[in-house]
């Protein structure tokens, strides 16, 4: 199915552009950077372990990092300005964007998350440890971030699977 809506999607390629005005600015396209990044600068990976990760996660990653020397797993980078590269794909660095999954300059606030792709199943793994600015009721991780991460997962697998794609539809009903 997913294959079916991304030939679709791919047909019917739309350029959207929304332009704002704020009080005192000139008009200019969204763009709700937090910090732009000079042509130079180094893109990090955020798809690797760092400090904030907690034990489970670590052992999830290591685990999946062991099925990868099989090569039937593949870990996908993950960086600021940069969702789901494709082997072979120009990288636009220093266009002055973030991605929304990624914007936050420090570890362990926002979503930290690594995802494994398997291309014999066609399968995207994500692990995830929401942080917590992503806390809803106390103790809790917010619905629509748990929402965005099933996006960009499925999102993701998607696009390594069959290409370029959009969500065109997301519902969720949560349960207890």
């Amino acid at each position: 199915m997913l294959k079916k809506w991304a030939r679709l999607i791919e047909k019917t390629k739309v350029l959207c552009s929304l332009p704002i005005q704020l009080q005192g600015t000139k008009t200019s396209c969204c763009d709700f950077s937090v910090r732009c990044h000079s042509p130079t600068e180094e893109l990090r990976d955020f798809g690797l372990p760092n400090a904030t990760w907690g034990p489970n996660l670590k052992d999830l990653y290591n685990k999946f990092q062991e099925l990868s020397k099989s090569g039937n797993w593949k870990r996908i980078p993950s960086h600021n300005t940069i969702a789901h590269h494709l082997d072979g794909d120009p990288l636009e660095t220093g266009i002055g964007k973030r991605m929304f999954l990624r914007n936050l300059d420090s570890d362990g606030l926002g979503f930290e998350y690594c995802m494994f792709y398997n291309k014999d199943e066609s399968r995207m793994v994500c692990l995830f440890q929401p942080g917590p600015y992503l806390e809803g009721p106390p103790g809790y991780a917010h619905g629509g971030c748990i929402a965005t991460i099933i996006d960009s997962t499925a999102g993701a697998g998607a696009v390594y699977t069959c290409g370029s794609i959009m969500t065109a539809n997301l519902n969720i009903t949560y349960y207890k």
